[in-house]
Order: C-alpha cells, then structure tokens, then sequence
C-alpha cells in the first residue's frame, strides 16, 4: 500500500531558510517545539510534560528566578565595566607618573 504525501492541516508545510551558526539552528528549533507546544495547547493533545512546563513558567517563583537573574547579569556587567574602568585609571596614573618625570628633568626612561 502507497503511503499518502498529503500533510494534515495542522502540520505546517513551511520552508524553513537553513541557519548559518549552530546558535541559529537551535533557536529555529526552540521555535518549531514551541509552536508545536501551542499548537497542541490549542487542540487539547499536549502531553501533561508540557502542561506542567508552560504552567510553571507562569508562577510567581518561576517570575522571581527570572528576575534574579536578570539581576545577576546587571550585576556581572557592572563589575566588569569596574575592571576595565579601573585598568584605565591605571593607564592614565601611569601615563601621568611619566609626564612628571619627564618634565621634571628626569632624563632617565629606563624605569618603564
């Protein structure tokens, strides 16, 4: 028996363009397998693993994690923008240190 190529109407018959990076390609597939979760959302099929994980992403503690960590990430920036901003302080302390000598008649550049 010949299997029909017909596609039901619930799949999507879309091309889909091919990624340039891995990173492109995971996130087309996070997208397939959540439109896929909604579509079966809709139509009442979704796996109880998928109930469980969109009603999770709704609770107040889910909310708070999220929150906490975009807080981290505020905060991991903040101190490397520290870092550098302190590695360019010293650069100009240093730059200054050797201004003075130099105007102060020390002719002698061999302490850089």
């Amino acid at each position: 028996m010949r299997k029909s190529t017909e596609k039901s109407p619930s799949h999507s018959s879309r091309r889909i363009k091919p990624a340039l990076s891995p990173e492109a390609r995971e996130n087309q597939m996070i997208s397939l397998a959540v439109d896929l979760a909604e579509r079966q959302l809709i139509e009442g099929t979704a796996s109880s693993q998928v109930i469980t994980h969109y009603l999770k992403l709704g609770t107040m503690k889910e909310q708070l994690e999220r929150e906490k960590l975009e807080k981290e990430n505020e905060l991991l920036k903040a101190k490397t923008e520290a870092l550098q901003s302190a590695q360019h302080i010293e650069e100009l302390y240093a730059d200054a240190i050797k201004a003075m000598r130099s105007y102060s008649g020390d002719g002698n550049d061999e302490c850089e």
